[in-house]
């Protein structure tokens, strides 16, 4: 695949965040490195987050692009397209809400030069509020990258979208974002990177990962988790994962169902189950998290 050489593009798949997208959009336009594309593409927004894009428009460097109709297809579909639309050799995802702080694509990209066998680098952020305020650090210092997919499929310890910059080669390496999923796409991206290149980790703070109540990550756990099922199932069929990895896997992916069916009151029954069946795959965390030792967030 074709791609020009040094460029970044930056990618926002837009969804009903009029709140956040001027912010956003002016995070990547205030980079250090100034080698970059911003490509926004609606997905169907309805609270006028596409007419605020289109202010940017006249600057030359943001792209906006909208799904046949203005329909609503989901983050997957929309990545895949601007995927399709970008011209650069590094490609950085950033959601409509979160921040890139202003040294992001300039200490990645000198690092992803200077290691060329690394194909996704990713840094250390904050946690902030609806407000921007500064809730919790992202990773420190001592971080060190085991670079085992096994760690990746387990914990997902990183923030693939805000917090990496990806070799576009890398992408036409693995192929799309899955577009069966409409939530838990990017864990499912993180896993597949995982098993076909190496990961670089830069400790330098480079960006903000907005939690707040409309968040994604916020809503819709459940299909989150059951997509996760899923996301698992495919892994084992591509890549040989230790059985005490995709044991342990499956105790989380149950106790984080269970935990969201509870949340939501759907069904105590399956919740109660699945609660068994996690402590039944890794009765020691179960041990743990139960004895207090370990806090469950």
């Amino acid at each position: 695949m074709s791609y020009t050489p040094g460029l970044v593009s930056v990618l926002i798949p837009l969804f009903n965040r009029a709140k956040y997208i001027q912010e956003t959009i002016n995070s990547a336009l205030s980079q250090e490195y100034d080698n970059l594309e911003i490509i926004v593409v609606d997905d169907g927004s309805t609270d006028g987050g596409d007419k605020l894009v289109e202010a940017f428009l006249n600057t030359g460097r943001v792209q906006l692009f909208r799904h046949e109709g203005g329909v609503n297809r989901g983050q997957s579909i929309s990545l895949n397209l601007a995927l399709n639309k970008a011209r650069g050799e590094y490609i950085a995802v950033l959601d409509s809400d979160d921040i890139f702080l202003p040294n992001k694509l300039k200490d990645q990209v000198d690092y992803l030069q200077a290691h060329p066998e690394v194909g996704l680098v990713y840094g250390m952020g904050f946690g902030v509020d609806a407000s921007g305020k500064e809730v919790y650090k992202i990773l420190s210092e001592n971080h060190i990258e085991p670079n085992d997919p096994n760690r990746i499929l387990l914990d997902c310890y990183f923030h693939l979208p805000v917090g990496s910059l990806v070799r576009k080669s890398v992408y036409d390496k693995v192929g799309g974002f899955d577009e069966s999923l409409r939530a838990g796409q990017d864990h499912d991206m993180q896993v597949r990177m995982a098993e076909a290149t190496q990961f670089g980790f830069l400790p330098v703070r480079v960006y903000c990962y907005r939690r707040h109540g409309e968040s994604i990550s916020q809503q819709g756990l459940e299909r989150r988790w059951r997509n996760a099922l899923i996301i698992l199932e495919k892994a084992i069929s591509r890549y040989p994962y230790q059985k005490d990895t995709i044991r342990k896997r499956r105790a989380v992916i149950n106790f984080r169902l269970a935990q969201a069916l509870l949340k939501s009151k759907k069904s105590y029954l399956e919740a109660a189950w699945r609660l068994a069946y996690a402590g039944w795959l890794d009765p020691a965390r179960a041990i743990a998290v139960v004895s207090g030792k370990e806090k469950v967030r």
